[in-house]
């Protein structure tokens, strides 16, 4: 079985012609024959800002773009119809699309109605600064434009714990919403700012058994309506994890084939909040690592500075590999974004070497870095800034390498603060397969490292062509090899 390698197939300014769910069936060959394997789309329902929007506003789960609703009937992305053929000709390829849910709130309610809520500190939820009183909010949902279609289920202020405006009064605040489940947030994995339940728009009651069940009839709906293969799990720090649980189980009980499913706790802090996660998710999830991601984001800030040997100390991959998808950016971190951390670009070769050509964890690769990106949008300052992001030019090599190359027994040479390496042995069932990794971030480096005697005598050359020379390994399975300043060279065997 080849190495999975996932691929996130938007990011948050997607603005090319081609509409998303086209090019993307278009693709598909291409994509299978470069390595990847599964591929996360953005949200596909449609949102509160129409096509225009990334899909993190969700307004009617049920509209995938067929229906008019929010002045459009297709999505930023495309139309349901769009949506279904690219997800069926995807896997056909062998490539399992992953679908973005966003359970934590819905936005664009259709109309008013009158509430109970207190105010609560924004920096400390559990704190009221208000007795109970009356607001006008947007809680009904409708959807007059889809009438009932799939589902008649109606949203109210029952299916809601909490909101941000006030529309009587014109005023935004963080209210919580006074129903008949409690006065408080419900309980989430997040303690930040108190209890971190509420993040934006209407956040969803969970503790509503209605609202379980019709979510759960929606997610059989659209599997049976589109059949993908795995979920990404959007903002789970600030979502009941008892619902998710049961969301989850219940997916797998009606589904004997089962799903792929990520879970996205942003989390550059703790790794013990992410590890304490997946315990008491037991094993239903892999989560992102998000504290690997600062890693690449410290070292390629510190540059020579930055001690490699520590490059996966304090990250999820490092403790838990089995569950963990490696990243080296995402739509929240890319230039302009509210999670900001770019990657610079001078590393990035080197951060995806250290997340395709290890044995562990699950790599996600980014959309720009494949297919480049030219976007503008205002900085922190309010100032319009223009971002090109371009391709990078070794990553499809990469991604090849790891379909291709990228097994057998690993051997670490993590053991200089400067430069580092590793080599993989290769497997019978994959022919030439084997490889030999050395970067560096600071002068020229090289390294002695053992390939395994079974390689005696081969010669080795860089797959990336960096490096010209060519290097051989000598009887005891070992070799000496290089590579440039600031640079990778990834070593394979030369063919014939």
């Amino acid at each position: 079985m080849d190495n999975q390698t996932l691929l996130q197939y938007f990011h948050w300014y997607y603005n090319e012609e081609e509409k998303l769910w086209n090019k993307a069936r278009k693709d598909a060959v291409a994509l299978a024959e470069t390595g990847i394997t599964g591929l996360w789309f953005p949200p596909a329902y449609k949102a509160n800002s129409g096509n225009t929007s990334v899909g993190y506003d969700p307004y009617d789960l049920y509209d995938l773009g067929e229906f008019d609703q929010k002045n459009t009937v297709a999505t930023r992305y495309g139309t349901k119809q769009e949506y279904q053929e690219a997800i069926k000709v995807l896997q056909g390829k062998g490539i399992a699309v992953i679908a973005d849910l966003v359970f934590n709130h819905k936005a664009g309610g259709d109309e008013l109605e009158k509430i109970m809520v207190r105010e609560v500190n924004p920096e400390n939820r559990d704190e009221f600064t208000s007795e109970a009183y009356e607001i006008e909010a947007w809680t009904i949902f409708n959807f007059p434009g889809r009438a009932g279609q799939y589902s008649g289920f109606i949203w109210n202020k029952d299916c809601f714990s909490g909101i941000d405006w006030a529309e009587d009064r014109k005023e935004t605040g963080i209210y919580s919403i006074q129903n008949q489940y409690g006065e408080g947030w419900e309980e989430v994995p997040s303690t930040e700012l108190g209890n971190y339940d509420y993040l934006m728009y209407n956040d969803v009651e969970f503790r509503n058994p209605e609202v379980r069940a019709d979510l759960k009839q929606w997610g059989e709906w659209y599997v049976n309506t589109c059949g993908m293969r795995g979920f990404r799990l959007d903002a789970v720090k600030h979502i009941s994890t008892d619902f998710l649980i049961d969301w989850l189980d219940h997916m797998k009980n009606t589904f004997a084939e089962g799903f792929f499913v990520v879970a996205e706790n942003w989390n550059i802090e703790s790794l013990e909040e992410l590890q304490h996660y997946l315990e008491i998710t037991e094993g239903r999830m892999q989560l992102f690592d998000s504290l690997l991601h600062r890693n690449f984001h410290r070292a390629a800030v510190e540059k020579e500075n930055y001690d490699l040997t520590k490059i996966f100390e304090g990250s999820l991959v490092q403790s838990h590999p089995l569950l963990t998808v490696t990243f080296v950016d995402n739509h929240d971190s890319q230039p302009l974004q509210a999670l900001e951390s770019y990657v610079e670009f001078w590393f990035r070769p080197l951060a995806y070497a250290l997340i395709l050509l290890r044995e562990q964890g699950i790599p996600c690769v980014f959309y720009p870095d494949l297919y480049g990106a030219k976007y503008t949008d205002k900085d922190k300052a309010g100032v319009e800034v223009a971002i090109e992001l371009p391709i990078l030019s070794p990553l499809a090599g990469l991604i090849n390498i790891r379909k291709t190359l990228a097994y057998g027994l690993q051997r670490d040479y993590l053991d200089f603060h400067n430069c580092i390496g590793w080599t993989r042995a290769g497997i019978p069932d994959q022919p030439d397969s084997g490889l030999a990794v050395l970067m560096s971030n600071g002068t020229e480096g090289f390294k002695a490292m053992e390939m395994g005697s079974e390689h005696q005598g081969k010669l080795m050359i860089d797959a990336i062509g960096v490096r010209e020379e060519e290097v051989k390994v000598d009887e005891n399975g070992w070799a000496e090899f290089f590579c440039n300043a600031e640079s990778l060279s990834v070593w394979v065997f030369k063919p014939g």
